[in-house]
């Protein structure tokens, strides 16, 4: 159970940085730019797949431990970015809404 209640505070966190650097993008209160496309190719199910497959992986633990300054291999490395990027095309695309 503590994974998926971790899996969820990093969806919330990253989504709320992502918030607040659309807020801060845009200088107005208000100024919401909308959904961005996503990749050629991609959709929200196919990223929400790839997420999927990084989760069962044990990414998510991976992006936490790199949050809180810990080393990570090149390949953890990889996984960690793979799955950043993965979400900003999940939540700038609006898949989550």
């Amino acid at each position: 159970m503590a994974k998926g209640k971790d899996f969820l505070r990093i969806m919330v966190g990253l989504a709320t940085a992502a918030g607040l650097a659309g807020c801060a993008a845009q200088g107005a209160p208000g100024g919401d730019p909308g959904a961005r496309p996503l990749p050629a190719g991609q959709s929200c199910q196919t990223i929400r797949g790839e997420l999927n497959k990084l989760d069962s992986r044990g990414v998510p633990a991976k992006v936490e431990r790199a949050t809180a300054g810990q080393k990570l291999s090149p390949n953890d490395k990889a996984d960690v970015d793979r799955y950043n990027q993965l979400l900003n095309y999940y939540l700038g695309g609006r898949c989550h809404v």
